[in-house]
This record gives C-alpha cells, sequence and structure tokens, in this order.
C-alpha cells in the first residue's frame, strides 16, 4: 500500500535526511521508521523507570502516624 506524504515538514525532512544518507526518500523513511521503532523497543518499560523511585521511597523507614487532616492542619500552621 503506497504512503502519501502531504505534510510539506515532513517532505523537507525526509527530503534531507534522504540527501544526507545518500539514498531515496523511500529509504530514508524506512530508515527513519526503522530507527525510531528500535529505539521503543530498547527503551525500559514504565514499571522498570519507576522502580527506583520506588524503592526509594521505600527505604524510609514507617513512622506508624496516620496521614489524617490534623497532621496536613499542623503542616500548614491551621489550629
Amino acid at each position: 500500500m503506497p504512503l502519501n506524504i502531504r505534510s510539506e515538514e515532513v517532505n523537507r525532512l525526509a527530503d534531507k535526511l534522504a540527501s544526507l544518507l545518500k539514498v531515496s526518500k523511500t529509504e530514508a523513511v524506512r530508515i527513519a521508521l526503522t530507527n525510531e521503532l528500535t529505539l521503543r523497543d530498547k527503551r525500559p518499560s514504565l514499571q522498570e523507570r519507576l522502580k527506583p523511585m520506588q524503592e526509594a521511597f521505600a527505604a524510609y523507614p514507617r513512622t506508624g502516624l496516620q496521614a489524617d487532616k490534623a497532621i496536613f492542619d499542623e503542616m500548614n500552621g491551621e489550629p
């Protein structure tokens, strides 16, 4: 199925990449799409990226205090 690029900016970018790589515009688009998908495959999942923050949070000792309205009022200097 053919790809019809109607955006002037995308067309310009494809021309620029094709010129830099000394390939056809079609090949430049294929390379760009392949590279983007490869980068996304290598990027850690959200769970893997959040794990260090979760571990840091879990390292704080438990106080046993309940976070209720009175604690927030005290923190904000309210009676």
